[in-house]
């Protein structure tokens, strides 16, 4: 028999109330767990705190507005059904972040125009040494973004009969918890989001690792080139395991997530072999006046 999850968690804290929600809460969570992250590593270069401060206007806006406009454009331009229009038809169904759809490529692309502007404005250091120095905490914040994807029952797994598959009742039981559905009718699926979750955080624990343990950090371009691989070919094979979120998804051998992913993966194999071959320092060199 198998140990099949029931998962009809609540998103809304509230019952009734679209925010606040669980989903807002594991998303800020994971930004301020990043910061004191980053805070740690400003400080252990001797970087002035407003340099922080000033990051978070950078990061914060361009995290948010680029997923946001990834799951837009990647995503949602016509929702799949034949009676209903998308985001292009209804604009203002594009803020409202609250009801879910952030897309991490979107994310990362924003994020990382963002980061260019910071290094060359606010601290005067190389793109790769900011890059550096938040691969980890942007992997610690897509853990608590994928549980975030978790509390609302959302980017399920294919159907599977493995012993810890989930049931998302939120998801396949239309009207849940008003409407109730056959217990042998809700089909039992890959905890995709838990899957990457996890994934996430193994990423983290090795990036904190050969930053601080290994003196990556003093490399330019080597910390972010295994967050580049390694995230994004995490993120490459899991997909394997979810639901397209297109119907183009299900005809092409290789879902949307999966062919946004390549170059980021090929991106970090280039920057892992120039941090060996061609290494160059990256420490932090205060602005002279």
């Amino acid at each position: 028999m198998l140990a099949v999850i029931k998962w009809d968690f609540n998103p809304q804290i509230i019952e009734g109330w679209a925010t606040p929600n669980w989903y807002g809460v594991l998303f800020i969570t994971g930004m301020i767990l990043g910061y004191f992250i980053i805070r740690k590593m400003f400080r252990n270069e001797l970087v002035p705190d407003d340099k922080l401060d000033r990051l978070l206007l950078y990061v914060v806006p361009a995290t948010i507005i680029g997923a946001r406009l990834g799951h837009v454009l990647f995503y949602g331009p016509y929702w799949d059904s034949e009676t209903e229009l998308g985001y292009f038809s209804h604009p203002m169904e594009i803020l409202k972040i609250w009801e879910g759809g952030l897309a991490s490529h979107g994310g990362a692309f924003m994020l990382l125009f963002a980061l260019w502007l910071y290094s060359r404005r606010e601290v005067k250091q190389s793109y790769l040494w900011i890059l550096d120095r938040i691969s980890a905490p942007i992997a610690i914040t897509g853990m608590f973004i994928r549980l975030a994807n978790l509390a609302n029952g959302e980017i399920v797994g294919y159907q599977t009969n493995v012993p810890w598959a989930f049931k998302f009742m939120r998801e396949d039981c239309p009207g849940y918890p008003q409407m109730q559905c056959s217990w042998e009718d809700i089909p039992a699926r890959h905890p995709a989001q838990l899957y990457e979750a996890i994934a996430y955080f193994l990423i983290f624990i090795i990036l904190m690792f050969i930053y601080w343990k290994r003196n990556a950090w003093k490399i330019q371009g080597r910390v972010f080139s295994y967050f580049l691989i390694l995230l994004f070919g995490a993120r490459f094979v899991l997909e394997f395991f979810k639901e397209g979120q297109t119907s183009r998804d299900e005809v092409l051998p290789i879902n949307t997530g999966q062919i946004l992913s390549i170059p980021f993966v090929l991106l970090g194999f280039y920057l892992l072999w120039r941090s060996y071959n061609k290494p160059k320092e990256s420490i932090y060199t205060p602005e002279t006046k």
